[in-house]
């Protein structure tokens, strides 16, 4: 019998964006940069810069095309290739170049001292002493027309690489005001920023799409995770980036007859949201047996009838993965085996208002006060790409599996129905339904520093429980009361790494996955994540995925599908990218 031919998609991408920059708030530099620098940088400003460099006819990226820059390309390769033919003509280069570098040098840093910036008193001192040496053996020109000064200074920043990178070194070590400019964290955030506009200043998704296709072999699936960044509060969207717009063009790409088996969207969820334009984004009933009936809504248009395959959430926008609003969706999802991805980094998107009230402590786990007292967890932090993380943390999706903590998030739940579709009777009795069935993808697994931290965790209990426990990980929840396991929880939530904490959770849940997007542009998290595919329950839970395009500040989608292929066997390469993810989606 002929054996039957493999279907595509022959390997799937189970964590992509194609969002344009239309979808993005205009100032999510907020927090990253004081007022006024957020909002000259703004999102519009950053892709009308894009678009003119790499599409305008003007862009200096265009002048190579030019016949006047072939000319003069050719008149410098001369000149250079003349130069180097002799040594001694070498030498009186480079002699020109050190004066003309070192007068460069010499004129910024007496502008600089004669402004309001000034260096430490020892260094201005030292800055006149040999100005004053080498004007009186002729060998600085001080009086110089400013002209001449300024034209020597832009040559050197143009043409003479070794000056360009002396100035700079001189600014660095010589003005303390220089330790205002941006950290290491922001530059980071920034680099990732500017980078979205080389894909995002395109006013379609599926121009978006192509740039993202053509980057791997025929056959290759993509599941595309839109953004719903409308509650975010770092500015209004316009009209053309509205969510319905974004996820209206992902239809449109799905309903493409060459792309309908191969592209895999995902709905964005967002718990604030509660109308798209006029249409009610969800609404439901409780049905027979704890399941949940759709009622005419945009989750039932997208999801049962344009055949969208999952839910996208990013609580770092936020809210709690919990948020009661959420429940019953996750109820539907959890019925009918809906994926969910959610986001799972200390990332740079995240929410840009002050933080509120209620969000000082959490709303489930406990902290303990004393011999058997607890209360609220505190949650200190301020900042918010400090407290942002307090949603973002994998700790709160054991609220969701795990029935006694599940439970008193129903308890509490205002609508009745909640507690209706779930069976809640008391705090005492287990509920008649649960999450269990949850199918949850942990997106970038945690972030590759976590990934650091469980290395250098070598002396703590919890994370030594991925060793000597191979097959369970670190024990959450203890037998009895829910009570019995608020200091354990504490003391994860606060001090275990979240690649310790996602690990224990896909071994001991079946239904909970989690992707290497992003952190697979990091070649140093291979060693472990060979490590956790020998694990028999592990590899089949890890999934295969890039973060394109946020990630291409650090690599291409090709480099990165390469350094993959050459690092990992074919049954890895087959586990993650093909078997795990068609479980995953239930293709």
């Amino acid at each position: 019998m002929t054996p039957k031919p493999v279907q595509p998609p022959y390997f799937i991408n189970c964590h992509t964006h194609i969002f344009t920059g239309a979808n993005i708030p205009p100032y999510i530099a907020k927090t990253f940069l004081p007022w006024p620098f957020y909002k000259l940088l703004s999102i519009p400003f950053i892709l009308s810069l894009c678009k003119f460099w790499y599409v305008s006819d003007k862009s200096p990226r265009q002048w190579k095309h030019k016949w006047w820059y072939k000319k003069l390309q050719r008149i410098f390769y001369g000149y250079r290739s003349f130069v180097r033919r002799y040594v001694v003509l070498s030498l009186l280069v480079a002699l020109v170049n050190l004066i003309i570098v070192y007068h460069a040098v010499l004129y910024f840093l007496i502008w600089m001292n004669g402004f309001f910036i000034k260096p430490q008193e020892n260094v201005a001192n030292s800055i006149t002493d040999i100005t004053d040496w080498l004007t009186k053996h002729q060998l600085f020109f001080a009086t110089a027309p400013v002209w001449l000064k300024v034209a020597v200074f832009l040559f050197t920043l143009v043409c003479i690489a070794n000056g360009r990178k002396l100035i700079w070194f001189v600014l660095k070590k010589m003005w303390g005001f220089l330790s205002l400019l941006p950290d290491k964290k922001t530059l980071q955030f920034l680099a990732r920023y500017i980078n979205i506009g080389r894909f995002a200043y395109y006013k379609n998704q599926g121009r978006i799409f192509v740039k993202l296709k053509d980057q791997y072999p025929n056959g290759t699936g993509f599941v595309i995770l839109p953004m719903d960044m409308e509650f975010m509060e770092a500015g209004t969207l316009n009209a053309a980036g509205n969510y319905k717009i974004q996820m209206e063009q992902l239809a449109v790409i799905k309903a493409n007859k060459k792309y309908k088996e191969l592209v895999f969207p995902f709905v964005a969820v967002d718990a604030r949201r509660k109308f798209v334009e006029q249409q009610i984004f969800f609404d439901w009933q409780p049905g027979p047996n704890g399941t949940v009936i759709l009622k005419d809504c945009f989750i039932k248009t997208y999801i049962e009838d344009k055949k969208f395959s999952g839910f996208k959430i990013y609580p770092a926008l936020g809210y709690y993965p919990f948020d009661e609003v959420l429940l019953p969706l996750w109820k539907y999802a959890a019925d009918n085996q809906l994926p969910i991805l959610t986001h799972c980094i200390r990332g740079t998107i995240f929410f840009r208002g002050i933080k509120k009230k209620e969000w000082g402590e959490h709303p489930v786990f406990k902290q303990a006060d004393g011999l058997k007292k607890y209360s609220p967890l505190l949650l200190p932090e301020l900042k918010n790409i400090d407290f942002i993380n307090n949603f973002t943390h994998p700790l709160n999706y054991l609220c969701l599996v795990e029935e006694k903590l599940l439970r008193l998030l129903v308890a509490n739940a205002k609508d009745d129905r909640v507690k209706t579709l779930f069976g809640y009777n008391s705090p005492e009795l287990e509920m008649t339904y649960n999450l269990k069935n949850l199918k949850l993808c942990f997106g970038h697994f945690g972030g590759e520093d976590e990934w650091l931290k469980y290395f250098e965790k070598d002396r703590d209990a919890f994370t030594s429980k991925l060793v000597t426990q191979p097959g369970q990980g670190i024990n959450f929840i203890k037998t009895g009361d829910i009570a019995n396991s608020f200091g354990t929880l504490e003391l994860v939530w606060k001090n275990v790494d979240w690649y310790s904490i996602i690990r224990s959770m896909m071994l001991q849940y079946d239904n909970l996955y989690a992707d290497i997007s992003y952190i697979l542009h990091d070649e140093h998290i291979i060693p472990l994540l060979k490590q956790t595919l020998s694990n028999p329950k592990l590899k089949e839970r890890v999934l295969f995925g890039t973060d394109f395009y946020v990630v291409r500040n650090h690599k291409s989608e090709k480099e990165m599908l390469a350094n993959l292929q050459a690092a990992l066997t074919q049954t890895e390469l087959y586990f993650i990218g093909r078997k795990n993810p068609k479980e995953f989606l239930n293709l």
